[in-house]
């Protein structure tokens, strides 16, 4: 009888695991991911500790969306130089693509970031 629910080799568990060992590397590898993070925790905390569940969403979107794109970038990255590590001008233009995605979203969270920064030192 098959396991309802359950696929051989599917672990929860391990699957977080994988997530935050990702995340680790990522941060402790790639100063771009971590300062970013160091910069959105404290307006998170505040808005916390503020209750405004509104501006924490926000922010949380943001800095996910934020970190979502650096980690694909990277991953993008390093996945060209693994396949070509000569100088190529279509990697090189794979590379740009993935660069302003990140760009991108790194406007949009610093937009939002100081947007709410703004806002939050307004109450303290």
């Amino acid at each position: 009888m098959a396991r309802k629910y359950s696929t051989p080799g599917y672990h929860p568990i391990k699957k977080i695991k994988v997530v935050l060992k990702g995340l680790n590397f990522a941060v402790i590898t790639d100063f771009s991911v971590a300062y970013k993070l160091v910069l959105s925790l404290p307006i998170l905390l505040v808005a916390g500790m503020f209750y405004r569940w509104v501006d924490l969403s926000i922010i949380l979107l943001a800095t996910g969306m934020m970190l979502l794109a650096e980690l694909f970038n990277s991953a993008i990255e390093v996945l060209c130089d693994f396949v070509e590590p000569q100088q190529n001008q279509q990697i090189g233009a794979i590379k740009d693509i993935a660069a302003a995605a990140a760009g991108i979203a790194i406007f949009v969270w610093a937009t939002i970031l100081i947007i709410e920064g703004i806002q939050l030192l307004a109450i303290v």
